[in-house]
């Protein structure tokens, strides 16, 4: 039997999807980042009904995205001071806010992926009994924290963006990935 990883390149279950870049103001309480952008793959992975999750893991562990999860996202203003954070949908859908109580509210859908930098508040607005997110971070990256907002975390959250070390690839594309583009152009 193939592994998730050979499935996913054999499928050809990455597409080639250009990202829409969204960069977010402070909003008093979420940071967000003041020079790399926020990225939306919308429908950039083509999954199997029968372990979508697998073949979006593999997919970023393969361009050296790790500490995988699965689950949904938290229905509070969170962001991560200390790491990026990439998630694959892989079931359902949801409408989630990205970059605080003043960014962006979108419908997030099975095969989209967006790729968070750090300090950029996330917070799921609804989604259905099916929803499924796979969750990773850099390589290095994948003792994440998790913050909220509050005016007490965000001196010590400020220092720690400003240190964050940019991915070597894009969690879908590899090295050559438009991520790098964006945020090398930005830093």
């Amino acid at each position: 039997m193939p592994s998730a990883a050979e499935r996913a390149r054999r499928e050809g279950a990455v597409r080639p999807v250009a990202p829409r870049a969204h960069l977010f103001a402070d909003d008093g309480a979420i940071p967000n980042n003041p020079t790399l952008p926020f990225l939306v793959y919308a429908g950039a992975l083509d999954l199997p009904e029968d372990d979508p999750a697998a073949i979006c893991e593999a997919v970023f562990a393969g361009n050296d995205w790790g500490g995988a999860w699965r689950d949904g996202i938290y229905p509070f203003a969170h962001y991560h001071s200390t790491a990026h954070e990439v998630l694959g949908v892989c079931r359902g859908e949801a409408r989630v806010r990205f970059g605080g109580a003043t960014g962006l509210e979108l419908t997030v859908r099975a095969g989209d992926v967006v790729v968070i930098p750090a300090g950029v508040g996330h917070q799921n607005l609804g989604s259905g009994p099916d929803f499924l997110v796979v969750g990773a971070y850099p390589r290095g990256q994948e003792d994440y924290d998790l913050c909220r907002g509050r005016p007490d975390e965000r001196p010590q959250a400020l220092e720690n963006i400003a240190r964050v070390p940019l991915p070597r690839a894009d969690p879908l594309y590899g090295a050559d990935g438009p991520l790098i583009e964006y945020w090398r152009r930005r830093t």
